[in-house]
């Protein structure tokens, strides 16, 4: 029996009762790449899939400054307001924790399985989004003292 699929084949139905779009498209397609024996992309996305997700939300998270929904005087003006100080002091610490995360997740491989259960349920049952295994283990490296 191949449990791979079977896990991936789980977490979709959980995207999919949740109503989780995210997380079935993103089950679906490891799956796909499974059946149609496309293993070479496993090592490949590996590699660079969370390089290209970080690329694809900037892009998103960007795209009002460049269509000039946010203008630059508005820019500055987040300087002068505490709630935009404390929104860059919050995504400074988030920046730093990922960081923190990528290097514990790169170094220690057997932490990533609890990271992604955890990520996939959160997604799942808590309308969160997946960017969580990043900064959950950047908290974890907190946690544990690693770097």
């Amino acid at each position: 029996m191949d449990y791979s699929s079977l896990i991936l084949l789980v977490l979709a139905g959980l995207g999919i009762v949740s109503g989780n779009s995210t997380v079935t498209i993103a089950m679906v397609v490891l799956l796909l790449l499974r059946v149609t024996h496309f293993h070479t992309a496993f090592s490949w996305l590996e590699k660079y899939g969370l390089t290209i997700g970080i690329i694809i939300l900037t892009i998103g998270v960007m795209t009002p400054l460049a269509s000039g929904k946010i203008s630059i005087s508005q820019v500055m003006e987040s300087f002068l307001h505490w709630k935009s100080l404390l929104a860059i002091a919050i995504g400074i610490l988030v920046a730093y924790l990922g960081g923190r995360g990528v290097t514990l997740m790169s170094g220690q491989p057997i932490i990533v399985t609890g990271l992604l259960i955890g990520t996939v349920i959160g997604v799942a049952f808590f309308k969160g989004v997946p960017v969580g295994p990043l900064i959950a283990a950047g908290l974890l490296s907190l946690l544990i003292g690693r770097t």
